[in-house]
């Protein structure tokens, strides 16, 4: 079994793609509307079976949840995804750069890692990891 989607909501698919392709780095897959849904994937160059979905709050989501979701994505309480680079600190200093918002500057952790974390324009948290053993 290997994993190949996993999705994340955002309020702005094309804030997101711009965040997610020219800041993050990552590559689209696909970009295709389908009548009202646009089926919107990005993923890192190094696993091309790997799609994050960039899904606006819409179909298939009930309308019944849509402002609960709204309100959940503002305050940044869903899940977000955890990238494992090389640098951290040079990955840090380049997403600073580009204006993203930052949620937590680069840390040792007791459970064995470096990272950060930033917010995306939808408020979804991005952190970058990587072995503490691995750091230059």
């Amino acid at each position: 079994m290997k994993l190949s989607h996993t999705f994340l909501f955002v309020h702005d698919q094309d804030a997101a793609l711009k965040f997610y392709r020219d800041v993050i780095g990552l590559e689209v897959r696909t970009d295709e509307s389908i009548e009202d849904y646009r089926w919107l994937t990005v993923g890192p160059a190094a696993q091309p079976d790997v799609e994050i979905g960039l899904s606006h709050i819409g179909p298939p989501v009930p309308p019944t949840d849509h402002e609960a979701l709204h309100a959940l994505l503002a305050k940044g309480s869903l899940h977000g995804v955890i990238f494992v680079v090389n640098d951290v600190d040079a990955k840090f200093e380049q997403v600073r750069a580009a204006g993203a918002e930052v949620l937590q500057e680069p840390v040792d952790q007791f459970y064995g890692v470096r990272d950060c974390a930033f917010r995306d324009p939808s408020g979804n948290m991005i952190r970058f990891s990587s072995p503490r053993s691995a750091q230059p």
